[in-house]
């Protein structure tokens, strides 16, 4: 049984950004930072088999793919990875790339890599705040400026370039013709109301992604039967006999912890082991939590963002 604050770890990257507020106090001194990764505060902590970020852009990340399991394990590592995004702010006019604008043979999506011309061949849609987009494995993708994203993923670095923008980094060539999926991306599914303080996000074969918004000084059952992991992002609670706030972490696993939200409610992101919702996540304790009537009302980012639907700290590249 586990329940404990999920410590932080500053990662440099060239497209980040040294203003982490409100999501952080860490003191970039200068540097950019890119993403913040949450861990097990214990050094001796098992690994996880999610790993949970933030990101912060300031420049395109590199256009770049992700290994499923079996071709992960083909090249000696435990998996591949599965990532999903939940946008916590954007700038006006920010875009992700999902997919291709037209499907591309191995051959085609090979010299498209060697001459640089994927650059004008990947998908870009316009995000803002709260949009939801998935990212199977195999998914060609990319990030742009201006946002700041919470990504929960199958544990793994495992990342093979296409295109660095000029940042002289190592291609992939070979490896990301072999695992790219290399067409337009398919629709996302909508995300969907499960009761009136939980929403589905997404689902996977690796994790299911649900945000909860519990209303001020309401009080909560949270039963974690696997790995979960809980991220503030509006608001705050009482979490078993912790306080957690915007932009803080909570690790559960085999854990039944009561939630107090506080005098502005909570709304936070939810990610667990699982390839369905779990029906007894999350219950009220001084009233009855029913199922919603009415369909959730995030937008999606555009109609052609993907949806499909894979734990090793081994990296092929970094983003």
């Amino acid at each position: 049984m586990t329940l404990e604050h999920a410590s932080t770890l500053a990662v440099r990257k060239p497209w980040g950004s040294t203003d982490l507020a409100p999501w952080s106090e860490i003191a970039a001194s200068g540097a950019a930072i890119g993403e913040l990764w949450f861990q097990r505060s214990g050094a001796r902590a098992p690994e996880t088999a999610l790993l949970l970020k933030l990101l912060f852009t300031t420049e395109t990340l590199s256009i770049q793919v992700h290994p499923d399991d079996a071709f992960a394990r083909s090249i000696g590592l435990p998996n591949g990875k599965t990532e999903a995004w939940y946008i916590l702010s954007a700038d006006p006019g920010a875009e992700v790339a999902i997919g291709l604008k037209r499907q591309l043979t191995a051959p085609e999506l090979r010299g498209a890599i060697a001459d640089g011309s994927i650059s004008e061949l990947v998908q870009w849609h316009r995000v803002q705040k709260d949009d939801v987009v998935f990212v199977p494995a195999g998914t060609i993708h990319a990030i742009g400026p201006g946002l700041v994203i919470a990504e929960i993923q199958q544990s793994s670095d495992a990342t093979f370039r296409l295109f660095d923008y000029g940042r002289q980094r190592e291609l992939h060539i070979d490896n990301a013709v072999a695992v790219a999926d290399a067409r337009s991306a398919r629709r996302q599914e909508a995300a969907k109301r499960l009761t009136n303080a939980r929403a589905l996000l997404a689902v996977s074969p690796y994790f299911v992604l649900e945000r909860f918004e519990l209303p001020p000084q309401s009080n909560w059952d949270l039963r974690a039967e696997h790995e979960t992991w809980l991220l503030v992002i509006e608001g705050d609670a009482r979490i078993g006999l912790m306080n957690a706030f915007v932009g803080e972490a909570i690790f559960l696993d085999d854990e039944h912890a009561r939630i107090r939200a506080g005098r502005q409610g909570l709304k936070a992101l939810v990610a667990y082991l699982a390839t369905e919702p779990s029906h007894n996540l999350l219950h009220q304790r001084d009233g009855q939590d029913l199922p919603a009537s009415l369909p959730h009302t995030v937008r999606q980012p555009d109609p052609q963002t993907a949806m499909a639907g894979s734990r090793s700290r081994s990296t092929e590249a970094r983003p």
